[in-house]
């Protein structure tokens, strides 16, 4: 008998590539979403229900009395959102699975790599610490009601679509240009890169799994290249040969732009490495074969210039980064 799973969203970044393995691995795969047109296509095979999540009575009478073996909801991200989805759920899935972040964990790590044991903490980012709310939540009704939750903490996860910098399409338009491309700190951390296609098969590994019930994973690659080679990675997928890199303080950045900063103060600032031993004792399959981020890059570059609509350039992004750049680069001697 298959696994039966509601996912909720499903036509995003990471969630398009958990749809499609679920269908691949024979699950009854149902997407409830408001029914808006995505550029990314769902298999066949997926039942499509149309509601507003934010809604409740309009899901409810959407699903009927329709129970699952897994619940997914990718698009929570404060405690409200997840108590309306414990209401709503409670007796009808047998694992409800919430989408946490590998950001809610010690930030600065003490220690690497990250297991799931790390303290959660996180005083530099809002969005990790409702994140952390929200695991609090769920927590406490898997303790005291027995809701059957699992949490899941994806680090970076990228598709085709998505660059790895803060400026999108703006660092790859400097790059062709031979314009200088500002780097956080000395851009020696280490940054763990994951596609979604390989966290999707750890993650829907897990879906009906009762060993997971009770449990919160992170599901991220092993490869953990440094942020110069993630640049470097980028620049030759773009055929650039002479990459000219500026290295700026985080704290900087932060000073001259406090949303770019929140997320490198709180993320990306700081070597972040994981250990997925947890993740693959209940998938061994789970990380064999894997895409590393040098042909990631190349898949990104080939999507972005099959696509010249989203070649967009932010004017904003693009002038603090010639402020930037001005003011750090490296002076002749």
């Amino acid at each position: 008998m298959s696994v039966s799973v509601l996912f909720i969203g499903g036509t995003g970044r990471i969630s398009t590539s958990c749809v499609r393995e679920a269908v691949a691995q024979g699950m009854d795969v149902t997407v409830l979403n408001r029914g808006k047109t995505s550029e990314r296509a769902l298999p066949p095979g997926v039942t499509t229900i149309a509601a507003d999540v934010n809604d409740p009575e309009s899901v409810r009478a959407a699903l009927g009395d329709a129970s699952f073996d897994a619940v997914v909801n990718w698009v929570n991200f404060t405690p409200a959102q997840v108590q309306r989805d414990i209401d709503l759920f409670s007796g009808r899935c047998g694992q409800y699975l919430f989408i946490s972040s590998a950001s809610a964990y010690q930030t600065p790590p003490t220690h690497l790599p990250v297991v799931e044991s790390t303290p959660l903490k996180n005083p530099f980012w809002q969005y990790s610490r409702d994140k952390i709310a929200c695991e609090e939540l769920l927590t406490a009704a898997y303790r005291d009601d027995d809701f059957p939750m699992t949490i899941i903490r994806p680090s970076h996860t990228y598709d085709e679509t998505l660059l790895p910098f803060d400026g999108g399409w703006t660092v790859v338009d400097r790059m062709r240009k031979g314009k200088p491309v500002v780097v956080h700190g000395d851009g020696t951390s280490l940054w763990t890169i994951t596609h979604s296609r390989d966290f999707a098969v750890g993650f829907t590994g897990l879906l009906g799994k009762e060993a997971a019930v009770g449990e919160a994973f992170h599901i991220t690659g092993d490869e953990a290249p440094t942020w110069n080679q993630i640049f470097a990675y980028v620049a030759d997928a773009a055929g650039v040969e002479e990459l000219n890199l500026v290295h700026v303080p985080s704290d900087a950045i932060a000073a001259a732009d406090p949303n770019w900063g929140a997320g490198l103060l709180g993320d990306k600032a700081h070597s972040m490495v994981f250990d997925n031993a947890k993740v693959k004792a209940l998938v061994p399959e789970f990380g064999r074969n894997t895409t590393p981020y040098k042909l990631g890059a190349r898949e990104l570059i080939a999507w972005y210039d099959a696509h010249p609509e989203q070649q967009v350039v932010d004017p904003e992004v693009d002038d603090l980064m010639d402020r930037l750049a001005e003011r750090y680069a490296p002076r002749p001697l």
